[in-house]
């Protein structure tokens, strides 16, 4: 038996309870699970904010994981063994042959089966992982720093390298959590120069943002960042927008450059509202990103080496996993909160 975190139903505490160890199908790995972060993605899942989901209930959730491989599938490559150290991803598996698939693009794969979501995730001291998927952490990378690379450390290389912006240009990224703020470190070490939008006042966030390295920090009113950033630098020439809310597009569309590109990570309820005519005579292009591919999480994990880059967090135990997203619910975290499985 192990312990994990149980949601049973959508708005309502998750249960810590003993649960079956899982068995590993022949294409699958069985993981310790040594560190896992908890990302908004979570918060959205366990709110019921994608009613969809609900036929997959009761679900353990998690997808930001890292542990020690125990246990190897029949069909598993020889490449994978017992004792490495792997991650669980958001991707747990895909279809492999559709148009998507095969460009690089798996993130947006019809068929995608998400860790935590469509199947158990690592809110648990055990879970399985389908091993073609499953990417290794590179050796000396702590696993609790790290873990959050899985998912908001890849989500945002895969942004940023969208951009397109080059060395030594201005882009914004709008709130500075643990998306935002891991997006700075990597957005610095691409050479570009980041000008970060934090909540009103929001002290903590701005201190954060500077610690990162940001060389801008804007926490006036929300409704007039994009002015405020055409005032300070002649706009941007992207904005990568973190937060769930929809002033915070609109707002980034204000602020880009012509030519400029806003790109949407954050995933409110709701439409944008921008004027089509500085839209369509401006060139501005509005791009939304999720994830990354295989391919862009071996990026992320390697330029995470090559840089130094980790993310700032806290630790935690799955004991305390309520808590945790009520301190998210009420933006009291101070960078990604991590869930320690080692320290008991």
């Amino acid at each position: 038996m192990m312990q994990a975190a149980v949601l049973n139903k959508f708005k309502e505490p998750l249960e810590i309870k003993q649960v079956e160890i899982p068995k590993p199908g022949p294409n699958d790995v069985l993981i310790k699970t040594i560190a896992c972060g908890v990302c908004h993605t979570d918060l959205h899942f366990i709110r019921g904010d994608w009613e969809i989901f609900q036929q997959f209930l009761p679900r353990i959730p998690g997808h930001e994981g890292i542990g020690k491989v125990i246990e190897i599938g029949s069909n598993v490559d020889a490449c994978i063994k017992k004792g490495d150290i792997l991650g669980i991803p958001w991707i747990h598996e895909t279809c492999l042959q559709c148009e998507y698939c095969l460009s690089n693009r798996e993130e947006v794969c019809p068929k995608l089966i998400r860790s935590g979501v469509t199947v158990d995730g690592c809110f648990a001291e055990y879970v399985l992982m389908n091993a073609n998927f499953a990417i290794k952490l590179p050796d000396g990378m702590d696993p609790y720093t790290s873990a959050p690379i899985y998912c908001a450390g890849v989500t945002m290389y895969k942004a940023l390298k969208t951009s397109k912006v080059q060395p030594g240009q201005w882009i914004s990224i709008v709130g500075i959590g643990g998306l935002g703020s891991i997006g700075i470190k990597y957005a610095i070490a691409m050479g570009m120069k980041v000008l970060a939008v934090v909540a009103p006042d929001d002290k903590v966030a701005v201190q954060l943002a500077k610690d990162m390295g940001a060389e801008e920090v804007y926490d006036g009113p929300a409704e007039k960042h994009g002015e405020w950033i055409q005032n300070k630098v002649g706009g941007v020439e992207a904005s990568i927008v973190t937060v769930p809310l929809i002033i915070a597009f609109d707002q980034a569309f204000v602020s880009v450059k012509r030519c400029g590109r806003v790109i949407g990570v954050g995933i409110p309820k709701g439409n944008m509202s921008f004027p089509i005519a500085r839209w369509v005579t401006s060139g501005i292009e509005l791009i939304g990103s999720t994830l990354g591919s295989r391919q862009d999480l071996q990026e992320s994990l390697d330029f995470a080496k090559l840089h130094g880059i980790e993310c700032k967090i806290e630790k935690r135990k799955l004991k305390d996993i309520n808590q945790i997203f009520e301190d998210m619910s009420n933006y009291k975290i101070n960078g990604r909160i991590v869930i320690d499985f080692l320290e008991k």
